[in-house]
């Protein structure tokens, strides 16, 4: 059968549809805001706007690059130490909001390590994982040697701190190497040995244990550690079916922190009402599928490998954010895929969205 020439129109299209809704929702999130902080009510929204467009053309450019470039430890090594020294490089850098995960270059421009750290690993995995297939048993020669760069990565991101992004990567581990063939038991081993570091930074950290005590009761510190969550509740709450309409929220209007970035889908379940907010999972849905179309129909293991881990971190992203917004998960800093008011973030998912793409031109 025929090799495909053109890329999968469906995930391309469902992408770009993603990025203008996202900015037209950081615009009605983050006006008022930008109004006050830089006397122009569009200074968030150009700024997403810039890192937007670079992310498209990197997304363009890289779907013309044929993916098994990448596969070659020319590529692959400098790509983890480079990674791996903009991780450590944070914490030489000024906090902010007492964490350590930005880079930033005069007062404008900010770079968050984090993001490339996504990419990078599924590449790194992927070429690691694709020639020990059969050898998914040997958890010292295959297991245990695929995890340290993953490990490391995520111990430098919880170091931060920044839990949720550390545990994006951590399902984005497994998950390639249980597709890798992997077996079952040894991800539970690794789940069970993981449950008592999780539970310490979880409980014993005075913040995180705030965040975990109102997840279980929303209501017991309203006007604290549970502010963020009531009010994300309140917004999906008011916007009923339909919504207040585009721009008419109320809670972004200094009532619900971060309206731009973290809680953005409870602003668009404020204005677009349930139906919007379905319209916006069901774009995610679409992508997901085919996505894993890509994925399980490719025949190159590496790029099977990469594909599905490319598809699986934004679903992972997505799921959380949702949830936390949502209030079915403690609240984590994850922001929405291609929605969110985030440079870096939107840029380095539509260069990973390139690759996926270049993947789609060998699919039967």
């Amino acid at each position: 059968m025929a090799k495909r020439v053109g890329v999968d129109k469906w995930i391309f299209f469902t992408t770009l549809l993603l990025v203008l809704v996202g900015l037209a929702m950081v615009f009605s999130a983050s006006a008022v805001v930008s109004q006050v902080r830089y006397h122009s009510p569009y200074g968030d929204v150009l700024r997403q706007a810039l890192w937007a467009l670079a992310g498209v053309m990197a997304m363009i450019a890289l779907m013309r690059i044929d993916y098994s470039r990448y596969n070659s430890p020319r590529f692959i090594f400098p790509a983890v130490a480079i990674t791996t020294l903009l991780l450590i490089s944070v914490f030489f850098v000024h906090a902010s909001h007492n964490t350590h995960r930005w880079i930033r270059f005069g007062g404008q421009f900010t770079f968050q390590p984090s993001e490339i750290a996504k990419p990078v690993l599924i590449l790194f995995l992927a070429w690691f994982l694709h020639t020990r297939l059969d050898s998914m048993r040997d958890w010292k020669n295959t297991l245990a040697r695929a995890a340290i760069m993953p490990l490391v990565f995520i111990l430098l991101i919880v170091k931060q701190p920044d839990l949720g992004t550390a545990l994006v990567l951590a399902g984005i581990t497994a998950l390639m190497m249980v597709l890798a063939g992997m077996e079952w038991k040894y991800l539970a081993i690794t789940v069970a040995a993981a449950l008592p570091p999780l539970a310490m930074l979880l409980f014993w950290v005075s913040w995180r244990r705030q965040r975990m005590l109102v997840f279980l009761n929303p209501g017991s510190d309203p006007q604290g550690a549970g502010f963020h969550i009531m009010q994300s509740l309140i917004a999906v709450g008011t916007g009923g079916l339909t919504g207040r309409g585009y721009m008419e929220g109320m809670q972004k209007l200094f009532y619900l922190p971060e309206a731009s970035t973290d809680f953005i889908f409870a602003n668009i379940a404020e204005e677009l009402g349930f139906l919007g907010a379905m319209a916006i999972i069901l774009l995610f849905v679409v992508f997901a599928y085919r996505g894993l179309r890509v994925a399980f129909r490719v025949q190159d293991p590496f790029a099977r490998l990469t594909a599905f881990g490319l598809t699986v971190a934004i679903l992972l992203q997505a799921f959380f954010n949702i949830s936390v917004v949502l209030s079915l998960v403690p609240t984590k800093g994850i922001p929405l895929p291609l929605i969110s008011s985030g440079g870096t973030s939107v840029f380095f998912t539509l260069a990973g969205i390139g690759i996926l793409l270049n993947i789609s031109r060998k699919v039967d």
